[in-house]
């Protein structure tokens, strides 16, 4: 846990977890398509069998492999620095954003409402989450994967505050 947001006085630590803007869920669409046309030119090498097929299907692999290993540093990367989290604590939680800082702190007594929207397709799936607040508007991020680990927290220590959805 960051010590930068334990000064916030919300309790105690319940987790944290990965959170992504706008830019995240884009790359995440970049990234598996980059992905479904090296796979779709190695099929293409693999039947048309050109000349230097080898040497051109090592070439596309090895983009795959790199865009697949930078994707892993960054996650590694982000929980060690503490960049795009989300911590949960007993009363409240805490947003960061892509240098570390709080971008937003919400107290489960100021939430009005928290909506989730889920999108799930082939190229780009998340849970958009919005926490309505009292008088100072809404703090807004997104959760990638089709079910990633913030959802089932999030939502639970939402209801035991008594906020609905």
């Amino acid at each position: 846990m960051r010590q930068r947001v334990r000064g916030f006085g919300l309790g105690q630590a319940c987790g944290d977890y990965a959170v992504a803007g706008v830019g995240g869920a884009l790359a995440q669409t970049a990234r598996r398509g980059l992905a479904v046309l090296c796979l779709a030119l190695l099929v293409l090498l693999a039947v048309k069998k050109p000349p230097a097929a080898l040497t051109k299907g090592a070439v596309i692999a090895g983009i795959a492999l790199a865009v697949w290993g930078l994707t892993r540093a960054w996650g590694l990367i982000s929980a060690r620095f503490g960049i795009r989290r989300c911590y949960l604590f007993a009363g409240g939680l805490v947003v960061t954003g892509l240098f570390g800082r709080p971008r937003g702190v919400v107290a489960w007594s100021e939430v009005t409402s928290l909506n989730v929207m889920v999108s799930r397709s082939l190229l780009m799936a998340f849970h958009r989450f919005e926490v309505e607040r009292r008088g100072t508007g809404r703090l807004a991020f997104l959760a990638m994967g089709m079910q990633p680990a913030l959802v089932q927290p999030l939502l639970s220590r939402a209801a035991a505050n008594g906020v609905g959805r």
